[in-house]
């Protein structure tokens, strides 16, 4: 009994230190330094309404849309709930059916030439938000064609909408879908 007492008052001062004052400090911190990054990063439109999250690939499907690589949560149209890989490699048959589907999908809109993987393989989270450049140029014809604007114009926007290195050096420049579709929305 006599440990007993020290071992629940341990218990019960670790649980309000750790469970309670230690995510409350570091909630009001990041709400104070990073109000955007910690409620989400959540694109607002003219509404006032969430439009999506900068972090988290939305299911563009329309041929007048820029597509984001393929979700590993297909099923469940990019839900962070459902996040996770495939985990199937090279060797597994269904894989190799599926990427094939999805090549044979870009073929049938007029793509021609080589396909950057992006368009064709999920990423670890199947959640991915961007797309290579190589990526988004393959799309720019059909995006120009299907909305009637000027090739020129299209390759403008994902000049734009192109975002550099991380840091200057880590990772490809890469183009966010939903932050490049919501800009040809408002121009057309």
């Amino acid at each position: 009994m006599k440990e007993l007492k020290p071992a629940i008052l341990m218990c019960l001062l670790f649980t309000v230190l750790c469970g309670g004052f230690y995510p409350a400090v570091v909630t009001g911190i990041a709400q104070a330094l990073f109000p955007h990054q910690a409620n989400g990063s959540l694109i607002i439109d003219a509404n006032g309404q969430a439009a999506g999250s900068e972090l988290i690939g939305q299911p563009f499907t329309g041929p007048h849309y820029f597509w984001p690589r393929p979700s590993a949560t297909a099923e469940f149209a990019y839900n962070p709930m459902a996040s996770g890989g495939s985990n199937s490699g090279p060797s597994n048959p269904a894989f190799l059916a599926t990427v094939a589907e999805r090549v044979e999908a870009l073929r049938a809109t007029g793509v021609t030439g080589p396909i950057p993987a992006d368009l064709v393989l999920a990423s670890a989270s199947g959640l991915d938000p961007h797309i290579s450049l190589d990526a988004a140029r393959l799309q720019i014809p059909r995006i120009a064609k299907m909305r009637n604007l000027p090739e020129e114009a299209v390759t403008g926007l994902v000049a734009i909408h192109t975002e550099g290195r991380q840091f200057g050096l880590l990772g490809e420049p890469r183009v966010n879908v939903l932050l490049l579709n919501r800009a040809l929305d408002s121009q057309s």
